[in-house]
């Protein structure tokens, strides 16, 4: 059965005003050659608006997309296609001087802090040199020490000392301090905790929410740890193999999810009362498929205990199915009859009109 071509990912809905939208992704698509002509399809099409001053959680397993759509927000590499829109600016058509003037206010903090540092310069050039590159280094002096101490490090005790003399939390505080010297308005956060220990990770975030509040912030948090972006999102979008699935309020998107894959994610979440379950837990029936052979139609289908002929013949569209909530699923699981809010059938086409899973979100018997 040949899949039908369908129409791009819309966008969200407006459901605010333009003014505080900051950034705004749409149909944005990356994709990398790869040998003997293969296309490794990293991110298709997705579309995102990121509010001023909220934290946006990117959520999905390794190798879903998710760093690499930070990475072309920040134009490194530029995206295929699909446009990166800043404060009404796309960024994907600016010329390299242009582009160069509006990065300061889009700075990104990496996953690995100590090989994102000079391993040659002391810890005051590091943070102080973004300052030089803009023409402003006269203020180095006082803006220098006054972003080390926002971030919980002592001036005086690291003029001298270079990266390698720190352990990887405060290689992490160093790169936040360097990202915040130039006063930027949006942070991309890339895994900035998964190379760090679970105390230091407490820490690390804490910061972070005290820089959000202090600098008037707007974060992308971009991490694969649930816990972690729960803890420090306001809303969150679930990606996978290049798309997004899900996307609404951390808290009600994390209680009552309505794809498929994010009740597999969720239902992951280890606590002290099921571990012992652990094993139990249904994986999705196998692991992600390859990103250069992506599955027609949902991409999550080959792992969805709902899938039908529907699934493979079309791509399900990003649509609200609940107020706020938005998915791209043709079977979401609703908790009434298959209505979504507006009362239209959503699950007209599946093989039953009630899509549902149990709590734990793995099949029943009836459906192994």
């Amino acid at each position: 059965m040949t899949p039908q071509k369908t129409a791009p990912a819309p966008a969200e809905p407006d459901t605010v005003p333009d003014d505080d939208v900051v950034l705004r992704l749409e149909d944005l698509v990356v994709e990398f050659r790869a040998g003997n002509g293969a296309t490794v399809h990293a991110v298709s099409g997705i579309s995102l608006e990121v509010r001023r001053g909220e934290t946006l959680g990117l959520v999905g397993e390794s190798g879903c997309g998710k760093s690499t759509t930070g990475r072309a927000i920040m134009q490194l590499p530029r995206p295929t296609s699909g446009s990166v829109v800043f404060e009404g600016r796309d960024l994907a058509t600016m010329s390299g001087e242009e582009l160069r003037r509006v990065r300061p206010k889009l700075q990104m903090i990496f996953q690995d802090p100590i090989s994102s540092l000079n391993p040659r310069r002391r810890i005051p050039d590091i943070v102080g040199d973004p300052l030089v590159v803009w023409g402003r280094g006269d203020q180095r002096a006082k803006v220098v020490p006054e972003v080390l101490e926002a971030v919980g490090l002592d001036p005086a005790q690291v003029a001298d000392r270079r990266p390698h003399q720190f352990s990887g939390g405060q290689c992490q505080r160093v790169s936040i301090a360097r990202a915040l010297v130039l006063d930027p308005e949006v942070l991309i956060c890339d895994e900035p905790v998964s190379a760090l220990d679970v105390s230091v990770q407490a820490q690390i975030l804490n910061l972070l929410e005290d820089m959000k509040a202090r600098y008037g912030l707007t974060l992308l948090f971009i991490a694969h740890d649930l816990g972690v972006v729960r803890n420090i999102s306001d809303r969150v979008a679930v990606m996978y193999l290049g798309r997004i699935c899900e996307l609404g309020e951390t808290r009600a998107l994390f209680d009552t999810p309505v794809h498929p894959y994010t009740r597999l994610l969720v239902s992951s979440i280890p606590s002290m009362q099921d571990v012992a379950d652990l094993e139990q837990v249904d994986r999705g029936g196998g692991e992600m498929p390859s990103p250069m052979d992506p599955p027609s139609g949902c991409r999550f289908r080959t792992r969805c205990p709902l899938a039908t002929e529907r699934c493979a013949d079309e791509t399900p569209l990003m649509r609200e199915v609940l107020p706020g909530r938005f998915t791209a699923c043709h079977h979401p699981i609703l908790d009434h009859a298959g209505l979504d809010h507006t009362g239209e059938d959503v699950g007209a086409n599946a093989a039953d009109e009630h899509t549902a899973l149990p709590p734990d979100g793995r099949p029943g018997k009836e459906d192994a």
